[in-house]
């Protein structure tokens, strides 16, 4: 490895010079000398230096002066101040400065080479967290929001205002919009992107649960808990909390939580420890927030705590121009899984995608997108691959009523969605109790 790395001994004692470069070079690196600071720029215009042994004394330009020439020409030069003058206020300011360290003369040569071993080790795990923060943007950029509607161009904007900042962000739009996505985009736009974002589906948990997930709990703090767990709010330390669903939290843990909005500070069920934490929250809803605060069932106070910086997703049907756009990503993106070799869709194929309204918005063309590439045959999607004909079909009831209505919508999406209810039931924005009675009550059966 030490013949990969380069070392530039500046001094202008020769006896120095030669000395350090015959110790380093049979240790196996790359050396190089420069008398002065003239001569040692040249070598830094010449090629880059990974470490750079520097005298302070020098005639004309000193090796003060000469540190701040370098980090204009390469900021991440590491240098080591060598010098007969070694004093505390001297010290102070190389490294003050940016020196990674210093060595007062005469110089003990296994000093200066565990020194160097130790520079060597520090600028390597920089270039590698340099690396690993470079995987993360990109690896971040994978999930883009598809859209250029006028719509979306606006929340994009919206995204791009509030990424640079810590405010707290409210999410709203209606279920299957996409407000996890916009959350991730937010979060990786931010300073905070190097650190987690912790989702947490405040929809999907009985009130006490939700407490334990949320602010973790100690050995013994209720009937199963048999060992230590740390909440979501502690493993969101220095990233992002996303509250999805944030209207469904019981009152109690709503304030619990607004006290560890507040004071940034909690302690876990059944403990006594109080735990600080930096984290920021980003929350969704699609309910009325502003009706739930007028009817009591949500904290006034809170609810000013969130709504800080508020944005709207439009639903799909809303902005129809993004469907081209949002059915051609999914197809590539099922290719790739599927190992398909359907890259379109057909344009009559698109005029039903076109003249559908998507109750379940992005969430349930996505669905439908995956439901053909599964059934369709290369090279596009045509349209007895979509889930839509048995739609049409039920679309007008004979009958005409509200009831006849709903039975055709409830079995064209169990259709779509293969009969999984959950998925179903979210799509309808109901539970699968709800969904289940519905079933029973319109006699609805999955087709053999």
């Amino acid at each position: 490895m030490n013949s990969m790395i380069s070392i530039l001994i500046v001094d202008d004692e020769k006896v120095v010079r030669d000395s350090l470069s015959k110790w380093f070079r049979e240790d196996g690196y790359q050396v190089g000398v420069a008398e002065d600071a003239a001569a040692a720029l040249r070598q830094l215009q010449a090629k880059k230096w990974d470490i750079i042994l520097l005298d302070i004394k020098m005639p004309g330009v000193d090796g003060m002066e000469l540190q701040q020439r370098i980090k204009e020409i390469d900021p991440g030069a590491t240098i080591i101040f060598i010098t007969a003058h070694a004093s505390v206020d001297t010290a102070v300011q190389a490294l003050k400065s940016g020196a990674f360290d210093y060595v007062t003369k005469p110089v003990d040569p296994d000093y200066l080479s565990h020194l160097v071993s130790n520079a060597v080790k520090q600028r390597y795990l920089a270039n590698e967290n340099l690396k690993l923060r470079e995987q993360i943007t990109e690896i971040s950029r994978a999930d883009e929001i598809i859209g250029d509607s006028p719509q979306m161009q606006k929340v994009f904007e919206l995204i791009k205002t509030v990424a640079s900042t810590d405010t707290t962000v409210m999410i709203r739009g209606e279920s299957g919009t996409g407000k996890e996505l916009i959350a991730r985009a937010i979060h990786s736009s931010s300073s905070r992107r190097y650190f987690p974002i912790v989702p947490v589906n405040c929809g999907a948990m009985p009130e006490g649960l939700l407490e334990s997930e949320l602010f973790g709990h100690e050995r013994g703090a209720f009937t199963g808990a048999q060992y230590r767990r740390k909440g979501k709010i502690e493993l969101a330390d220095g990233g992002t909390l996303f509250l999805d669903e944030v209207g469904n939290i019981d009152m109690k843990t709503q304030m619990d939580l607004l006290r560890v909005i507040e004071t940034k500070q909690f302690s876990r069920l059944g403990g006594n420890e109080v735990i600080k934490v930096d984290f920021r929250i980003i929350c969704a809803t699609n309910k009325d927030l502003e009706r739930a605060v007028a009817e009591g069932t949500f904290r006034e106070d809170l609810y000013y705590r969130l709504n800080v910086f508020s944005i709207f997703i439009p639903p799909l049907r809303e902005r129809k121009g993004d469907i081209p756009m949002l059915a051609n990503y999914f197809v590539k993106k099922y290719a790739r899984t599927m190992g398909k070799h359907i890259h379109a869709v057909a344009p009559e194929a698109m005029d039903v995608l076109m003249r559908y309204d998507w109750p379940g918005n992005v969430r349930e063309l996505e669905n439908a997108i995956e439901r053909a590439m599964v059934v369709g045959k290369e090279p596009a999607i045509r349209p007895e691959d979509l889930p839509f004909q048995l739609m049409e079909k039920r679309s007008m009831p004979a009958s005409g009523s509200l009831a006849a209505m709903e039975r055709a919508h409830i079995a064209s999406i169990l259709d779509q969605n293969n009969w999984n209810i959950s998925r179903s039931a979210e799509i309808l924005q109901i539970d699968r109790v709800t969904l289940y009675n519905k079933i029973e009550k319109y006699g609805l059966k999955k087709p053999q």
